[in-house]
């Protein structure tokens, strides 16, 4: 309890406490105790994905699963974890690595879970899109309230990324609660509020085919009528998308990169062009740096499935979520990738080896590269693929998984195509980038 102040006004004694009961009792009631605290904490097993129930208002009986690693920092960051339509919490767990980046960094995970059979996030409706208004932004709200009470959480360091549906309802919480998220990181999603509708409907097909669009200042506009009369500092985000993506289409990354530039107050021109990676081109708006206060990221040929092994990494780059500033970016020189084809009229096989060239060994590894436009894996030895088109990342079988310095591995897959039969031009290797040739 706060050391109380000093006064020189005396007042009987009466009349004090009666003044200072009901003050107490607000306190009290308003904040859990240390030790309630702690009981909650407890009951949360480290480095293990844990469901959490009754963890606040939930108009949409969402789930809470939350992982909490064993190094975790004292008033942690949060990152929140949203799955794609037909997915689920223990599955955004799974099929990212989050979890291993909050061992090393210390912050806390929260997965939420849809309920509802479509397994999609509500995006779509009035009350989604208004901050409080219900549904599914609120019970996020408060399973990040119930992380930061029992873990006396960084409330400036609270952030979200999701891929699909995802990507939406990370648009969609950057609008609601702009002054609960410092920053946003969205695979393959839309604008707040282009996904809006009002007679039930979850999905809007004009906005998936990326028919909707509407000027920077009208975009930024919807996004902050979500929360009318808020005039405090805006998150940053981050933006990834592939040209091909046939779910919902390229041309709504140019609607979201004209809403959260205008959203920000900086120019639509970039400030900064670049390739960071093979056939991505990267442009940020309102600064040069890791952390500008819009990022966006097009991959060409990419298809809607584009998350791979190592893109967690530069999340957590742009959101500054590394010990001491950001997490690094990933440097080349660690590894060596070697790609050949033989190719027939609409299949191709395809050779691959994988030479460890830096000085400590690799215990697990998982080789990210995207397929040239038209190919699709049918088969594939040496390693799991998934997924069979897009970016693509081969996870290491349990009898090849060490690569000792120097060490290579060879594996495999067999593909269609559709004309293109050429071997991936790029590699990383646990999100490191490999030298190629």
């Amino acid at each position: 309890m706060p050391t109380p102040l000093r006064t020189t006004v005396r007042r009987p004694l009466r009349t004090l406490l009666a003044a200072l009961l009901p003050l107490l009792a607000a306190l009290l009631v308003a904040a859990p105790t240390a030790a309630a605290r702690t009981e909650a904490a407890d009951a949360v097993p480290t480095a293990t994905l844990t469901e959490v129930t009754d963890f606040g208002a939930n108009p949409s009986n969402l789930r809470m699963y939350v992982y909490v690693p064993e190094s975790v920092t004292a008033n942690p960051a949060v990152l929140v974890a949203v799955h794609w339509c037909t997915g689920s919490g223990p599955d955004m767990y799974h099929g990212t690595e989050y979890d291993t980046l909050a061992d090393q960094y210390g912050f806390i995970v929260l997965y939420p879970s849809v309920t509802r059979s479509s397994k999609c996030f509500d995006v779509s409706s009035p009350q989604a899109l208004k901050r409080g208004g219900g549904s599914d932004p609120v019970g996020i709200k408060s399973m990040i309230d119930w992380v930061t009470d029992t873990y006396d959480a960084d409330t400036g360091r609270i952030y979200a990324t999701g891929i699909s549906s995802g990507a939406m309802m990370t648009n969609v919480l950057l609008g609601d609660y702009p002054d609960v998220f410092a920053a946003g990181a969205a695979f393959s999603g839309v604008p707040f509020g282009c996904f809006a509708t009002t007679d039930g409907s979850e999905w809007n097909s004009a906005c998936a085919q990326g028919t909707v669009t509407r000027t920077a200042q009208q975009w930024g506009d919807i996004a902050r009528a979500a929360y009318p009369g808020y005039t405090g500092p805006r998150p940053r985000m981050q933006l990834w998308h592939g040209t091909e993506d046939d779910v919902l289409r390229h041309p709504n990354f140019g609607e979201m990169i004209k809403q959260w530039t205008n959203v920000q107050g900086v120019s639509q021109t970039p400030a900064a062009t670049d390739t960071p990676q093979a056939n991505w081109t990267r442009t940020r708006y309102g600064g040069t740096g890791d952390r500008a206060p819009v990022e966006a990221i097009s991959l060409q040929g990419v298809g809607h499935n584009l998350y791979s092994y190592g893109m967690a990494t530069r999340v957590l780059t742009f959101f500054g979520l590394g010990s001491g500033g950001p997490a690094p970016q990933p440097q080349p020189g660690a590894c060596k990738v070697t790609a050949t084809t033989n190719a027939w009229s609409t299949g191709l096989t395809a050779s691959v080896t994988i030479t460890n060239t830096s000085a400590t060994p690799v215990n697990g590894w998982r080789l990210g590269f995207t397929l040239p436009a038209g190919q699709t894996i049918t088969n594939g030895w040496g390693a799991t693929y998934t997924p069979a088109s897009g970016a693509v990342t081969a996870a290491s079988a349990s009898y090849n998984a060490v690569l000792a310095p120097g060490a290579s591995v060879s594996i495999g897959y067999q593909a269609d195509h559709t004309g293109n039969s050429a071997a991936p031009g790029a590699f990383t290797l646990n999100g490191t980038a490999c030298t190629a040739g």
